[in-house]
Order: C-alpha cells, then sequence, then structure tokens
C-alpha cells in the first residue's frame, strides 16, 4: 500500500485567530556616505518574509530604527527604471496594497515595543543598515531581548551587521558560538562591479572572519541559504528572505 501523505497549511484570512505577532524591523531613511545615495530598507526582505509569516497565520508588525516613513532601496523596487528587481512580483503583489503602503507610511520607533507582545524578531536588510543598524545600542538591546527570551531571533543580508557587535547580558557575543551568515564578500564583489564603484563602507562577511570563536558560512552567491542554530536564524542575502522566515515558523510550531 501506497503511503499516505498529508500536509496542512494555513492561510490567515480576516477575522481568522492569530497566532501571534512577529516585530520586522526596518531601516529608516538614510543617505549612503559612501555613494551619496538614499538608502533604506530591500523590498523583497520585507515582503517575501511578511508574506510567509501572514499565510502561516502570524500578524506583523513593522518598526524602525527612527519611527516615521520608510523608504526601499531603488534597485529593490520592482517600478524602479533600472529593472534590477523587475522579477520581484511578490513586492509588485504588495505594493498594490493600500495595508502595505499604509505600514511603510508610519512606523514606531523600535524602543516604543514590548518585546512581551511579539513570538518572534526579524531584521529586515537593505543598504541602510550599514549605517543605521552597526553600532546600534537600542537595536543590539532588542535584538538581545528576544534571543535571551528564546524567541525565534532572525536576521537577513546586510542586517546581520548588527551581529558583528551584539552583545548578550553577560558581556559576550551573541555570535559567539554560533553558526551564521550574511552578505558575503563574493556578493558584495558583484555589486560592485555591476555599478563601477565600492558601495558599501565596508564587508560584513570580512568583519565576521576577524571574530574568533564564530563561525560564519557562506554558500553560492546569491542563492537562498539561511541557516537556524538555536534561536537565532540568518539568511545570507535577499533571496534567503523566505527561507529565514520559514524557519522562524517552524521554530516557532516547535
Amino acid at each position: 500500500m501506497e503511503k499516505v501523505k498529508e500536509r496542512q497549511s494555513y492561510v490567515h484570512f480576516h477575522g481568522a485567530p492569530t497566532k501571534g505577532k512577529i516585530l520586522m524591523v526596518a531601516s529608516s531613511p538614510s543617505v549612503s556616505k559612501q555613494t551619496g545615495w538614499p538608502i533604506g530598507f530591500w523590498a523583497a526582505e520585507l515582503t517575501h518574509p511578511l508574506r510567509v509569516f501572514q499565510e502561516a497565520g502570524y500578524e506583523v508588525e513593522l518598526v524602525s530604527t527612527e519611527g516615521g516613513k520608510l523608504e526601499m532601496d531603488g534597485y529593490s523596487n520592482p517600478t524602479d527604471s533600472s529593472g534590477y528587481s523587475a522579477h520581484d512580483v511578490i513586492s509588485l503583489g504588495y505594493l498594490q496594497k493600500p495595508e502595505f503602503t499604509a505600514m511603510l507610511t508610519n512606523t514606531k520607533k523600535l524602543t516604543a515595543v514590548n518585546v512581551a507582545d511579539y513570538v518572534a524578531i526579524f531584521l529586515v536588510g537593505g543598504q541602510g543598515p550599514m549605517y543605521t543598524f552597526r553600532g546600534n545600542k537600542e537595536l543590539e538591546k532588542l535584538f538581545v531581548s528576544f534571543y535571551e527570551a528564546g524567541k525565534p531571533s532572525a536576521a537577513v543580508c546586510h542586517s546581520t551587521t548588527l551581529l558583528l557587535e551584539a552583545k548578550k547580558s553577560n558581556g559576550e557575543l551573541l555570535v559567539k558560538g554560533k553558526t551564521w551568515t550574511g552578505f558575503a564578500d563574493a556578493e558584495e564583489e558583484f555589486a560592485d562591479q555591476a555599478v563601477g564603484m565600492k558601495i558599501q563602507p565596508y564587508r560584513i562577511e570580512s568583519e565576521a572572519r576577524k571574530i574568533s570563536g564564530t563561525n560564519f558560512k557562506v554558500a553560492a552567491p546569491f542563492s537562498s541559504y539561511a541557516i537556524t542554530d538555536g534561536n537565532l536564524v540568518t539568511g545570507q542575502q535577499q533571496n534567503s528572505g523566505a527561507a529565514a522566515a520559514e524557519m522562524v515558523v517552524e521554530l516557532l510550531g516547535k
């Protein structure tokens, strides 16, 4: 006899009970000191995980480093004239939704949240975090609070820059003894070649390799790659957001 396989998926419809609230944190708009470009968050790193969370029955709240209106990186906008992210139909779909536009219009500042109200935290990447997340003590404190409460704590792409300095309450680096990933040097190289200049002020992989007692791993450039180590979840770049979000959902289901 054939073995019966069953899989149940949960789609969150309006009025259905929520399984809890996930906090997503994005960079407020900034300007790159390196390129002079306006920078913010990467669209797919918000929309792809958002879709995973909503389809799994979770509510999502988006906050930012300074509060207020958010801006996506130009290259990440599927309607941008560069055509760089024209393939991103998920972001395109969300851009048609008034609720999504409203979500970006007036965010709370990350210091205005209470960790107890959420089941997990997910840091959205983009070019902004390289300036607005690195060394951000308020965000480090928030992320560590989730992590030390045993809640799934996720970061993808350039948002993993936070992990270069974030320390637990005992003073040890959060990534000590951990296996994790983030934007790879090979990917930075590719991006720099594409635009003909050095885009980022430093490289996450190069910095992570200087930390002793941690295991930073990368997969093939721009492949979907995410790692779970305990309740820390990390994703390599914009193509890894959904995979990282699925790992968060998996941890929440345990």
